[in-house]
């Protein structure tokens, strides 16, 4: 048995996004900058896949920008935001411990341009509150920055009512959806989101592509100089069939988001149940205020890339709370985020199911995960220590 339990990572592309972007291929490969019929006809395809998706997410057409994926997104949202705030000389900026690299690493070169970064806890259920976003906002406050739905535990914020205090304070405010666009509704305008980032290869459209909303009246800074393409925000000749892609897979995902959504929740609490029979284990995140396809659990005692590993050989495709990052073995930035400590974090397991998975395929991966994790304690000096009283239980 194959089991693909890691699209969190990436998805498999749709049939609707596959057809939708060879027939681009085919059809239309024109430039959409030329003034021809070829690449007018290929420039009227572009706006018709800016309105569709524009339309899902409550945006106008014109406030859809396209890119190259979620980094870029982000890394465009929050520069353009700071710029704005420094002209203002507002340069504070709020954003979350758990957030995905592209936010981190971009707040980081921020900070060392003189921004000031505020990342707020998100507890051990992974939600952050929105009473101490408010106390932590401040005059100069340019910007916030969480994400809609976290990559690694899956948990949902409340982002309507940070869109709303933010709206009020007067405050730019960013979100990365790239895990949440056409698994979750969204509607910039009802929750007041001002700029919110996605990927196509997130909701089964190809890699390499993704867009960015920006409300009517913020003013972006470019990352890329060149042609004239996108309002002159983003230069460089548009990857018509990417894009053909993320509006057809998108258009299916959200078609389909209830029953896939009510489908895969059945799924991933009899996954939640089973995994928990495991001694000394327990589920990162809010058990309900999380994606319908993930289940992040700890195991105590082992190594999670040990775990990947035998699972992989068992055919079961998953990820784990560690990154091995320099040569080094680092636990998860979002499990210590939510307290859990290193030996804990380490020996972590991220299960993000697709719509397409059976109750079956969720017995097999329960039935393993409880074999691989025995096997692996079976000759750990660290479970031994614990079994022994050497050492005490985190996870009771």
């Amino acid at each position: 048995m194959n089991i693909y339990a890691d699209n969190a990572a990436t998805t498999k592309m749709s049939e609707a996004a596959i057809r939708a972007m060879t027939d681009c291929m085919y059809n239309y490969f024109g430039n959409p900058s030329s003034l021809y019929r070829t690449g007018q006809i290929a420039k009227e395809k572009l706006e018709e896949y800016r309105e569709e998706i524009a339309k899902i997410i409550g945006a106008e057409p014109r406030e859809i920008i396209f890119t190259s994926g979620g980094s870029e997104s982000d890394n465009q949202a929050l520069l353009s935001a700071a710029m704005i705030g420094k002209k203002k000389g507002k340069m504070h900026i709020i954003s979350s411990a758990f957030e995905h690299h592209a936010i981190l690493h971009t707040l980081k070169k921020l900070e060392k341009n003189g921004f000031e970064v505020t990342l707020l806890p998100v507890h051990e259920n992974g939600i952050i509150r929105v009473e101490e976003l408010n106390e932590a906002i401040r005059d100069d406050t340019c910007l916030v920055t969480i994400m809609t739905a976290n990559n690694e535990i899956g948990t949902i914020q409340p982002i309507g009512e940070i869109g709303s205090l933010c709206r009020e304070k007067g405050i730019i405010f960013h979100t990365d959806a790239v895990q949440a666009v056409g698994h979750i509704p969204i509607d910039v305008k009802a929750q007041n989101i001002d700029m919110l980032s996605a990927s196509a290869h997130k909701f089964h459209g190809a890699k390499g592509v993704g867009f960015l909303y920006c409300r009517r009246g913020i003013v972006l800074s470019n990352l890329i100089e060149g042609g004239a393409q996108e309002r002159g925000k983003r230069a460089g000749t548009e990857n018509l069939p990417g894009i053909a892609s993320m509006a057809a897979s998108l258009k299916q995902a959200v078609e389909n988001m209830e029953s896939d959504n009510a489908h895969k929740t059945i799924i991933r609490d009899h996954l939640i149940k089973g995994l928990s029979e495991i001694p000394h284990s327990a589920l990162n995140g809010d058990a309900q205020k999380r994606l319908s396809g993930n289940v992040n659990f700890s195991f105590e005692g082992i190594e999670g890339e040990s775990l990947l590993i035998l699972l992989d050989q068992k055919g079961i495709s998953a990820s784990s709370g560690s990154a091995c990052t320099s040569g080094a073995l680092d636990p998860s930035h979002v499990l210590l985020s939510i307290g859990r400590i290193h030996d804990v974090a380490h020996g972590s397991l991220r299960l993000s199911i697709g719509e397409d998975i059976t109750i079956e395929e969720a017995d097999y991966i329960i039935e393993n995960v409880k074999e691989v994790v025995a096997y692996l304690r079976s000759f750990s000096p660290v479970w031994r220590d614990l079994v022994t009283g050497k050492k005490e239980f985190i996870l009771k």
